[in-house]
């Protein structure tokens, strides 16, 4: 049998309260950490020697190795400050086609450059790893060092881009449509504004056929063609840029043709006419 007396010394409300609050305070409150305590985590160790397992390809290197260049992904993951997962026979693995990864050693351990026919592909694995140095001297030789010269000239066809991808829709919709093997379009490619014509030679003499204002809507009309491309001032021409596309189309994988098959001779004004080349391009789907 319990029994509650009324008289006592029992504590107050607000006492009650003051004490409950008081020990959520303490709760809440995280211990103070020790003077002596590291709160970094310790660096994991590595051996010296590092087996790799990198996509199921199986390599051997030197930890300073991998560590050669510090702003690498390479170096940040052999730092101790990661957890690399191991493969069943105790390989650290990392999850990447492996198939160049010997070329990425190669330039860690002495500088060395892959054969120009696996330059792109050393080219990705190297942005993938972060390896600057290699970059650089990558972007240096062949044929690297062409793209960036070509580059430099498409750049002039802000509007390149997208014609490759109209030809690219074009062509599979025609395809499609007629349930055909192949697919042919008609595509201007010039690099003057107005080509040079013998009726125009007597009137414009400047190298460039400079016109008013005036004279150049005379003269402006869209040929009657699925993609054009053009005008461009460089000493690039249009049988340049017509190996660009086809060149692109070949790097998508779609198998390209081109031939000329005249020009627009559209009529303008007075005895002058179009005369920008048309090419016919065959798409071959399979």
């Amino acid at each position: 049998m319990v029994v509650f007396s009324g008289t006592g010394n029992s504590e107050k409300p607000s006492d009650a309260m003051s004490s409950s609050d008081s020990a959520e305070d303490d709760f809440r409150k995280p211990p103070a950490p020790s003077p002596n305590l590291s709160l970094s985590k310790p660096l994991r160790p590595f051996p010296e020697v590092i087996s790799l397992n990198v996509g199921g390809m199986y390599f051997t290197t030197r930890l300073s190795t991998l560590r050669r260049y510090e702003d690498t992904m390479l170096a940040a993951m052999f730092s101790g400050r990661h957890y690399i997962p191991r493969d069943p026979e105790g390989r650290y693995f990392i999850d990447r086609d492996g198939k160049y990864f010997g070329d990425i050693l190669n330039f860690l351990r002495e500088g060395e450059l892959p054969h120009r026919n696996r330059v792109r592909a050393v080219h990705r694995e190297a942005q993938y790893y972060s390896i600057g140095p290699l970059l650089d001297s990558l972007e240096d030789i062949q044929p690297l060092t062409g793209e960036k010269v070509r580059q430099a000239f498409l750049d002039l066809l802000p509007y390149y881009k997208d014609n490759l991808e109209r030809i690219v829709e074009i062509a599979k919709l025609r395809a499609m449509q007629k349930k055909a093997r192949f697919a042919k379009l008609k595509i201007c490619v010039y690099k003057e504004e107005m080509p040079i014509t013998p009726y125009e030679r007597p009137l414009f003499n400047s190298l460039r056929f400079e016109r008013s204002d005036s004279e150049a809507k005379l003269f402006e009309h869209h040929c009657e063609v699925d993609v054009s491309f053009g005008p461009w001032e460089a000493v690039a021409d249009v049988y340049d840029l017509l190996h660009c596309i086809v060149s692109d189309l070949a790097e998508r994988g779609i198998a390209a043709e081109q031939q000329c098959i005249g020009v627009c001779d559209k009529h303008l004004i007075n005895h002058y006419y179009c005369k920008r080349p048309i090419y016919e391009f065959k798409i071959t789907w399979w």
